[in-house]
């Protein structure tokens, strides 16, 4: 039985594991990473918390690498909930100015 602590895999994850996270992390890469957040977000499903956008086990692949980029940026995990939240980016962003 799976808990809470024990991460979710799907078939991908098993054959990748992890995606890497960039070697510098530019404006680009937090840009792709909100868009991802807010695409990979969590939805409740009978069977459990699902990925949105691909309905794997939540948090998916893809939510897993967005967050670990944001906060090799210094992002911390409060803000990056509140632009989860917000349903939108940040002003500066879409242009990769941070």
């Amino acid at each position: 039985m799976r808990t809470t602590a024990t991460p979710p895999v799907d078939a991908l994850e098993k054959v990748l594991g992890e995606l890497p996270l960039p070697w510098i992390v530019t404006p680009e890469d937090v840009q792709l990473a909100l868009r991802v957040l807010l695409v990979h977000q969590l939805e409740q499903w009978p069977t459990g918390p699902l990925c949105r956008s691909d309905r794997t086990p939540y948090p998916c692949l893809l939510h897993r690498w967005a967050r670990r980029v944001l906060d090799a940026r210094g992002l911390t995990d409060d803000v990056v909930d509140a632009l989860a939240g917000r349903g939108e980016l940040p002003p500066g962003v879409p242009g990769g100015r941070l």
